[in-house]
């Protein structure tokens, strides 16, 4: 007979994300933040190949991401409004962690189930600091799909990308629920 866990079935049951632009500090501190990591890499990783890794991203280094994005946007010709759409989350960002894909050669481990538990260690994180009180958000956007920036701001390796980038802060409002899934309309049971 399974036991139960009711307080955090009821928290995956009522998650929400906080939008980043309604962040403020305080922000968690080294100590609490190594806490969160620790939970977040508590995530399925088949083979052990730990295929991710972290970049902390400080109140001083959101400035000069911002400004790369900029760089970055005008170089690709993008208009104003990409722009400012894009480097934003670094403008406004207090605190954010940056989750670093690392593929790792394996004959066992397809690239993809490598890729997905980059994903799952973004989501992880997200939830620990929901869990912890702070308001967390996970955002991309172009600039994290840009070989360039990518390489500027964060100096990965080519073989390596960026999978989300998760802010964490202090929520200064509740963001109201927004609509679900109909789980009639995408389950099917065989």
């Amino acid at each position: 007979m399974p036991t139960p866990n009711p307080q955090a079935l009821d928290f995956l049951l009522t998650r929400r994300s906080r939008p980043a632009k309604t962040l403020s500090a305080p922000v968690p501190d080294r100590a609490e933040l190594m806490q969160l990591l620790t939970a977040a890499a508590r995530t399925p990783d088949h083979g052990k190949l730990e295929p991710w890794r972290f970049i902390v991203i400080e109140r001083a280094a959101m400035a000069p991401l911002a400004a790369l994005v900029q760089k970055r946007g005008e170089a690709l010709g993008y208009d104003d409004g990409q722009i400012r759409k894009g480097r934003i989350q670094f403008d406004q960002g207090h605190l954010a962690v940056a989750v670093i894909e690392v593929p790792r050669p394996s004959d066992a481990i397809p690239a993809l189930e490598q890729t997905y538990s980059a994903g799952a260690v973004c989501l992880s994180l997200l939830n620990a600091a929901l869990a912890a009180g702070w308001g967390a958000n996970w955002l991309t956007g172009w600039a994290s799909h840009d070989r360039q920036f990518m390489q500027e701001g964060f100096a990965l390796e080519a073989h390596e990308r960026i999978a989300g980038i998760i802010y964490i802060a202090t929520e200064t409002s509740m963001p109201p629920d927004r609509p679900r899934p109909d789980l009639d309309a995408i389950t099917t049971w065989l």
